[in-house]
């Protein structure tokens, strides 16, 4: 029978983090939104709040946010995905 060798961990460190913070647990309801605060090698990169119409992404330094409503949100991703 062979014996097992030890697994050497070849793990890297991660790279992207992200913290989330709900604001209430049923987004069905008004001024209710999922935030998320998204960091690259430990420095945030920016914060994206999720909420029913439309989600906000506020920049690494930037006091205002871009509005992104679902449709624009699916074009967008349409676009990265698959290409025009």
């Amino acid at each position: 029978m062979a014996s097992a060798r030890p697994r050497r961990s070849t793990r890297k460190p991660r790279k992207h983090e992200v913290k989330a913070d709900l604001a209430n647990f049923e987004l069905a309801k008004a001024r209710s939104s999922l935030n998320l605060q998204i960091y690259a090698d430990r420095e945030k990169i920016g914060e994206l709040e999720i909420g029913r119409g439309s989600l906000y992404w506020y920049g690494r330094r930037k006091q205002k946010s871009k509005r992104i409503d679902w449709s624009q949100f699916a074009q967008m991703m349409d676009r990265l995905a698959y290409g025009e």
